[in-house]
């Protein structure tokens, strides 16, 4: 896994169990969003051959979307309006323009995503243990399909350029960790 440069913040997990509730719906979003995301790789050229692959992941992330619809309508809660996360429009609001630039950092911005996803969950999945037994699973279950995603983008963006791709992360991974000590009050996963 990814050597982090920043933690996430003491704060983050005890705001998420406050906010269960809005955690849930705002992950909901985050499922849509990534199948979205996922299906827009498949744009580029340069991922022609990963498309059935694509597809595939983006099938996962939406029947993550579905797991998490189901709970919120039998727990009685709304699906509700998104909010836009800081950290994630920081991340991807660096991506370079321009083919092969372009298809690396994406892929990178993606990786990230589900690399902070999957230690999230697993902090959450241990929170909530012995507290919401059936919410502690699913996190701890998401865990590795998130790992697994996170692996796959990596992986893709190597194949595409290994050395500029590992520039990229580096510079990444700085950004990371200036978004990351930005707190704010929203109940947000990222």
């Amino acid at each position: 896994m990814l050597l982090w440069r920043e933690p996430v913040p003491a704060s983050w997990l005890p705001k998420m169990l406050a906010h269960l509730p809005a955690v849930l719906v705002d992950h909901c979003h985050l499922e849509r969003k990534a199948t979205t995301t996922v299906l827009s790789l498949m744009k580029y050229r340069a991922l022609q051959h990963h498309t059935a692959h694509l597809a595939a992941i983006a099938r996962e992330e939406l029947d993550h979307f579905d797991l998490l619809l189901a709970l919120l309508k039998r727990r009685g809660i709304p699906f509700g309006q998104p909010h836009s996360s800081p950290w994630i429009s920081g991340m991807m609001d660096a991506i370079r323009r321009g083919q092969q630039k372009q298809v690396i950092d994406h892929l990178i911005c993606c990786s990230l995503i589900e690399g902070r996803s999957c230690e999230k969950f697993q902090m959450l999945g241990e929170a909530l243990a012995g507290i919401d037994d059936e919410v502690a699973g699913m996190y701890r279950g998401l865990v590795q399909s998130e790992g697994n995603h996170y692996a796959d983008f990596w992986l893709m963006a190597c194949e595409l350029d290994d050395a500029e791709a590992h520039r990229r992360l580096n510079d990444f991974l700085e950004l990371d960790a200036q978004l990351i000590r930005r707190t704010h009050d929203l109940p947000l996963l990222h």
